[in-house]
């Protein structure tokens, strides 16, 4: 399966200061990572635009960022909304055993028997284990416990097997 060409890191939410700086919601972990990827490719409905990364620090639940070229207040503002993207190739490789979501995304899956349940829709973080969302004939949750449930993930193949009834 070829992996996804541009991920989703997060959002530019605000401003922050006069000196150009922005308030980005980051969906990496930790949320600084983001401020690891330079240039991000910077999206707002068919208008995209790559911007390098000057400076950065988390600030509270986000992080702010200053970027290459804008320099006050109401230029950061015009960024506000924007969502950012990297390259999956700007990732360091992941660990054996380890995988990111968006590789996840899209993976057919099925059962140790060979049942089809549909495809990897979403996953989410529940606190107790993550769990991966599978699209088919309905909506199923499924625990995203390796070893366990989750026995193959097979990238190049784009399939998961999982030792989980498929009537459930």
């Amino acid at each position: 399966m070829p992996k996804q060409n541009f991920i989703n890191v997060g959002k530019i939410s605000g401003v922050f200061g006069v000196k150009g700086w922005v308030k980005v919601f980051s969906f990496t972990d930790p949320r600084e990572n983001i401020l690891s990827y330079s240039p991000w490719l910077l999206k707002k409905g068919s208008e995209t635009r790559s911007v390098d990364i000057i400076d950065g620090k988390p600030q509270g639940k986000a992080v702010i960022a200053l970027l290459e070229g804008v320099s006050d207040r109401d230029q950061a503002a015009n960024f506000m909304g924007w969502d950012v993207f990297i390259k999956h190739e700007q990732l360091p490789e992941a660990a054996i055993g380890e995988y990111y979501w968006s590789d996840l995304i899209g993976l057919k899956v099925e059962t140790v028997e060979g049942v089809q349940l549909g495809v990897v829709d979403s996953l989410l973080e529940t606190g107790a284990n993550d769990v991966i969302i599978v699209q088919g004939e309905r909506e199923r949750v499924i625990p995203f416990l390796q070893g366990q449930i989750i026995i193959n993930i097979d990238l190049d193949a784009g399939r998961m097997i999982v030792d989980w009834d498929s009537e459930f």
